[in-house]
C-alpha cells in the first residue's frame, strides 16, 4: 500500500500566515502539521509516500526531504492549481500505479492515527481471497472515515443506508443527509482511477472526490465506512488549530533539556527544549518552548507552543501559537492567538500614547 499526501492549496483561512508559507508547516506542540501525517503513514506501515504540492513545493521539500528521517521514501508530485482533491489522484497516476493506497489531507490531524483504520481496509479485503468465500458481497474499492459534527454544511457528508453502507456522498449540502462529515483520510483500491478520470468537475471548478466516491457507488462498488472514536481537527483555520495544539499538548510528558533558574516556576506538563533559557519566569503547562527561545520575567500559561529562536520578555501569553524567530516584548497578555514567523510584537515608549499598526493584508487584530 502506498501513501498520498495532499500539501498544495493556498491556505486562505490562515492568512496572512500562508500568504508566505505552507499551511500545512504550521507546527502544532512546535512540530509541522504535515509531520503527524508522515508519522501516521509510516506508523501504518506505509513507506512509499507521494507529497502532492502547490506553490509552497519548496517550502515542503525543504522541510521533508526525502523522507528518510522516519524510514520512508517521498516522491513529489506538482499540481499546477488546487484544482480538487480528485485531481490530486489523477495526477499520481504514475506514482500510485495499481496498488491500494491512503490518501491523507495534510492539513488534519487524528489522535489515533490510521494504522488500524488502514489494517481493517487491508483485512477486509483479504478475506476477498479465498477461494470459497460466498461471493454474493463484494470486497471493499473505497473506505471512508467520518466524524459526527455540528455543523455538517461546511463539510462533505455522508448517507448510510439501512444495510449499513454509504449510499450517498454530498459536498457542503445546504440540507445535510446526516451529521457524518468525512474526515480528511480516505482509502481506496485501483478502481477510483477510472472514477477520477470519469467525474466532471463541480460547480466551483474542481474535481471532488466526493463525486469520485460517488461515482464507485453508483457502479456497484462497495465503500466501507467507520466512525471516528477519538478526536479530529482539520486545522485550516485558527480556532481548530488552536485546538489542535490543546488537544496535542495534553498528551506531552514532562521535560527539560534546556535551562530553567532557581527564580522560575515550571508547572505541569512542560517541554522545555534544547538550548531554552526559562529566566524568572512561570511555565504553566501544558506547554512547549522550542529550542534556544528565551523567556525572561514573563508567564507562558496553559496550551501554548513557543516554536524555536523565540524571545518572550516582560509578557504573558496563554492558549497560543508562537511561530519561529519572533518576539513578544512587554505586552500584559496574549491569549488564543497565532503569531508569525519573525513577528515583533512591543510595546512603545513612544508619545504620544496610541496603537500603531503595521498589519498585513487577511489580518485580524482584536483589541482590549
Amino acid at each position: 500500500m502506498k501513501g498520498l499526501i495532499l500539501s498544495g492549496g493556498a491556505g486562505t483561512r490562515l492568512r496572512p500566515i500562508t500568504h508566505t508559507s505552507a499551511k500545512q508547516l504550521v507546527p502544532v506542540a512546535n512540530k509541522p502539521i504535515l509531520f503527524y501525517g508522515i508519522e501516521d503513514m509510516v506508523e501504518a506501515g506505509i513507506t512509499e509516500i507521494g507529497i502532492i504540492t502547490g506553490d509552497t513545493g519548496a517550502e515542503i521539500r525543504a522541510a521533508v526531504g526525502d523522507g528518510s528521517r522516519w524510514g520512508a521514501t517521498v516522491t513529489y508530485i506538482p499540481q499546477d492549481a488546487p484544482l480538487g482533491l480528485a485531481h490530486c489522484v489523477l495526477i499520481a497516476r504514475d506514482f500510485l500505479g495499481d496498488d491500494d493506497f491512503v490518501m491523507y489531507l495534510g492539513d488534519n490531524l487524528l489522535r489515533q492515527g490510521i494504522a488500524e483504520f488502514v489494517e481493517r481496509f487491508e483485512a477486509d479485503r483479504r478475506r476477498f481471497d479465498a477461494p470459497t468465500l460466498d461471493q454474493s458481497e463484494a470486497a471493499p474499492s473505497a473506505q471512508i472515515l467520518l466524524a459526527k459534527v455540528s455543523d455538517p454544511q461546511r463539510f462533505g457528508v455522508a448517507e448510510i443506508g439501512a444495510s449499513g453502507e454509504v449510499v450517498r456522498l454530498v459536498e457542503k449540502p445546504v440540507e445535510p443527509p446526516s451529521d457524518l462529515a468525512l474526515v480528511g483520510v480516505y482509502l481506496f483500491d485501483p478502481s477510483i482511477h477510472e472514477a477520477v478520470a470519469t467525474i466532471e468537475p463541480s460547480d466551483r471548478g474542481e474535481l471532488e472526490i466526493t463525486d469520485a466516491i460517488q461515482w464507485l457507488i453508483d457502479a456497484g462498488k462497495r465503500v466501507r465506512h467507520e466512525v471516528l472514536d477519538g478526536w479530529w481537527k482539520d486545522t485550516g483555520k485558527l480556532q481548530p488549530l488552536l485546538e489542535g495544539n490543546r488537544l496535542v499538548l495534553e498528551t506531552i510528558e514532562p521535560e527539560v533539556r534546556g535551562s530553567v533558574d532557581a527564580d522560575s516556576l515550571i508547572d505541569g506538563r512542560v517541554v522545555i527544549e534544547e538550548g531554552a533559557q526559562i529566566i524568572n519566569s512561570t511555565v504553566r503547562g501544558p506547554a512547549i518552548i522550542g529550542e534556544r527561545t528565551r523567556v525572561v520575567n514573563s508567564y507562558i500559561g496553559p496550551f501554548t507552543s513557543v516554536y524555536f529562536d523565540c524571545e518572550i520578555v516582560d509578557s504573558e501569553i496563554e492558549h497560543s501559537v508562537v511561530l519561529e524567530e519572533s518576539k513578544v516584548l512587554d505586552i500584559a497578555r496574549v491569549a488564543d492567538s497565532l503569531i508569525g514567523k519573525q513577528v515583533l510584537v512591543r510595546r512603545s515608549e513612544t508619545r504620544p500614547r496610541a496603537t500603531r499598526l503595521m498589519v498585513g493584508d487577511h489580518s485580524v487584530v482584536d483589541l482590549a
